[in-house]
Parts: structure tokens; sequence; C-alpha cells
């Protein structure tokens, strides 16, 4: 922006160009003879229409701006003269200044150095301007997506309905599929709420209620409860007048309305079976602190009750299982041999597989193979977040763990995609070389 500078300093013109002349002058001279010498030499040179002196009265010319400086008894300087002419005529006013030969009594040399573009200056001004306020309004506004995800946390939190006679805290969800996610109290309700789980329910204290006891039966439970003793004793007390089919454990010395979503995850992914739990903890004894006690025949009869069940518990009930929204605990991906699809399916299949090839995109499909949608691949895990009835996902790209453990947490059943670099045990992978596509 120098040239913005000089040109305010020089002239009120609106000028579009600054002409910039290096001085060369054999003896000692002052400004008025360099005024002198540019009017007197160039006088009559160009014809009326390019006069100097007409072309600033005018306002064509700006003020004639000199800048000398002696050494060794001779002078150089700069000679700054701004111009609103167009681009050809204020290159034939700067080569008539090189035709100068003597400033007073002193033989010279003038040479045109550079004629600066006022309005590039001023463009260049301007962006970098506009790059420090946009920079300035990002650093102090949210995202979109920040906002998005703080609105959509707040629905989420005002979701919460009460359950049974004993009005229990839960999610909106808890009478609908297969599972529930039984937790401790309202504001581990909330917490999971917000974080897009919502089949849970709270006990809203150390006993038991009647109602869950009966919904613990009727659905495949999952007790998720604090990394503390109390945890522990709770999940015994459920255990004993419900059906807890498995347990999940907040961080040691952590609660579970404390966790982030990335721990709660976590914690549900690496659940483990009642059975296993009930053995690695069986030394802090039954339940205790409130929790309800069975009666002794009760007690006599139910361990035995429990390992007939689990001996004859149906096929269906872990098919059930393997449909849930979370994965099973500590999977260990198992490659078997590949499942096959009716001809007209897979057909169905390549060609839409052969659609997204080059457009990094995801078709979402519902149970009856209709399209829901497509997104593009990036946005595939919060998508199925937010999204229920997605049946099968056919990508263009490459089936990889991170995809996986997004299909098997939204009860995806079907993978399609060019290429598969990871096994999974609850989600059934077809790949181009399956469809007959390569």
């Amino acid at each position: 922006m120098q040239g913005v500078e000089n040109m305010g300093k020089i002239s009120p013109v609106s000028a579009k160009y600054i002409i910039h002349i290096e001085i060369a002058a054999d003896g000692v001279v002052d400004k008025p003879d360099v005024i002198g010498a540019v009017f007197g030499q160039t006088e009559g040179l160009l014809g009326t229409e390019l006069e100097l002196r007409e072309l600033q009265k005018n306002g064509r010319i700006g003020r004639i701006e000199v800048n000398l400086d002696t050494k060794s008894g001779k002078t150089g300087g700069m000679i700054v003269i701004p111009s609103s002419l167009d681009m050809a005529e204020t290159a034939i006013v700067a080569s008539s200044l090189e035709t100068i030969q003597r400033i007073g009594p002193c033989n010279a040399k003038l040479q045109v150095k550079l004629i600066e573009d006022v309005r590039v200056s001023k463009r260049e001004y301007v962006v970098g301007r506009a790059k420090e306020l946009l920079r300035g309004m990002i650093d102090k506004g949210p995202e979109s997506g920040e906002l998005m995800e703080e609105i959509k946390e707040s629905v989420r939190a005002l979701e919460i309905v009460e359950f049974g006679p004993e009005k229990l805290p839960a999610g909106p969800g808890i009478n609908e599929g297969d599972e529930i996610i039984v937790v401790e109290g309202r504001a581990d309700v909330i917490t999971l709420l917000r974080n897009g789980f919502r089949n849970v329910i709270g006990l809203n204290g150390t006993s038991i209620p009647e109602s869950v006891a009966l919904l613990t039966k009727q659905k495949i439970t999952t007790a998720f409860v604090d990394g503390d003793r109390g945890g522990v004793l709770i999940v015994k007390g459920l255990a004993a007048i419900g059906d807890v089919d498995f347990v999940a454990r907040a961080p040691v010395g952590k609660e579970v309305e404390e966790i982030t979503k990335k721990e709660i995850n976590k914690c549900l992914r690496a659940r483990i079976p009642l059975e296993q739990f009930m053995e690695e903890n069986k030394e802090l004894g039954g339940p205790s602190n409130g929790a309800p006690r069975m009666q002794p025949q009760q007690s006599e009869q139910r361990p035995q009750e429990r390992h007939t069940e689990m001996q004859q518990r149906p096929q269906e009930r872990y098919d059930r299982f393997a449909r849930q929204r979370l994965p099973p605990p500590r999977p260990e991906p198992r490659i078997e041999r590949r499942p096959t699809l009716p001809p007209e399916i897979a057909e169905q299949f390549k060609k839409m597989l052969e659609e997204l090839v080059g457009t990094r995109g995801a078709y979402l499909l519902d149970e009856s193979m209709n399209i829901l949608g497509k997104v593009p691949v990036k946005e595939l895990g919060p998508t199925l977040s937010n999204l229920t009835g997605v049946s099968t996902v056919i990508m263009d790209g490459v089936i990889t763990t991170e995809v996986v453990a997004v299909a098997e947490s939204s009860r995806v059943r079907q993978l399609v995609a060019m290429e598969a670099k990871a096994a999974a045990r609850f989600v059934k992978i077809f790949t181009a070389v399956d469809l007959g596509l390569v």
C-alpha cells in the first residue's frame, strides 16, 4: 500500500498510476531546478493534448513530488508523478521525461524505474484486510456443526420420559426394539440421551423397581454402572430379581454422567456377559446397601433356573442380540466363508456399486432394498448415528475397521464396497469380487 499512501501525499486527484523516475545529476541541483526542467524540456514535445502544464491544470496529472539527496558533489533522487490518464498516455508521458538531459547547470539522466498501478495496490490491500476480518470472524464464531450439535443435545435432553408406576427417568425409545440399557440415575439417563442412546432407563437409587425387573425379562439388557463398588452391588441386586444379559462399567473412579461420548461407546463395546462379571466380582458378596434381597427359597432355586435357561436359550435370542445397536463385548473378528446373495439382489448391488465408483459416496438402503439416501463416505458415521432403519450400506471405497464398528453400532446388516480390509462378526460384507464387478 506504499503507492496508495504516496498518492494521498502527492495530489488530491483520483490517480490510476504513479510514475517513479530516478534522477542522476553530475552536480548539485535543487527541487526548483528539477521542476523547471520537467516542464521546460517537455514543452511542445507531445502536443497540446499531453502538455504537462495543461494536464496538471485539468487534474489529469497530480502534484509532482521531488526527493533529492546530494553526496560528493552529485545529486540523485526520485521524481514521483501521479496520473489519472489511461495506460498508454501515462506510458508516453513517462517516457518523455527520459529525454531530459540537463537540470539547472548540470548534465543529468532521468530513467523511469516503475509505473505503479494504484488499483492493484488497492486490491492487494482489500484482499489482505478481508482475510484478517474473516479470520477474526472464524475465531470468534462457532461453526455451524457445533451449533447443530448443541441444539441436538438440548433436544435430546428434553426427550426424557417417565416409565412405569415409579415414574422412572427413561429415553423415548425404551419401548422400541429388543434391547435396553439400565443406568443408575436421572443424570446418567440425560448423559446417554445427549449422546444418541434412546433406549435407556434409570433406577433412581440402589433399590430395584419392579417395573425395571419386569422389563429386563422382556428385552436384552445391558446394565451400565459407575466404576466403583456401588456399581457392582447394583448389578448384583438387579440380577437377583431381573434378567441381565451384559454389564458395562464406567472407568474406575468415574461415574457414567461424567464420561464423554467416546468413553461411553468404548465402555459399551467392552461390556461382558453377566456370568463373567459375577465370576470376576464374586469376592464382593451379594447385594447390600439397600439392594433388595431374595427370599431364601428363591435364592436356592434361582441358580439352577438360570443355568437351565442359559443351556436352553434359543438361537433366536442370540440372533436378536446380533442386530442390536452396540457390537458384542470384545469381539475377535474371524474370517469365515463369504456369504452368498440371491442373483437378483447381487445384480442390484452390482449396479448401485457401479454408479458410485469415483463419487466417494454411499447409498443407504432399508430392509426392502429401497434407497433412503446418498451421503459422502466421510459423513457415513454421523449419518448412521442419527438415522434408523438402515439395513444395507453400499459405498465407494474400502471397508475398514472403523466402518465395520460404525455399521455394527448402527445395526447395519450388510456392507458392500469395492474392497474390504477388515472382518466383521455381525455384519455381512460383500466386495466387487463377490459381485463379479472385477
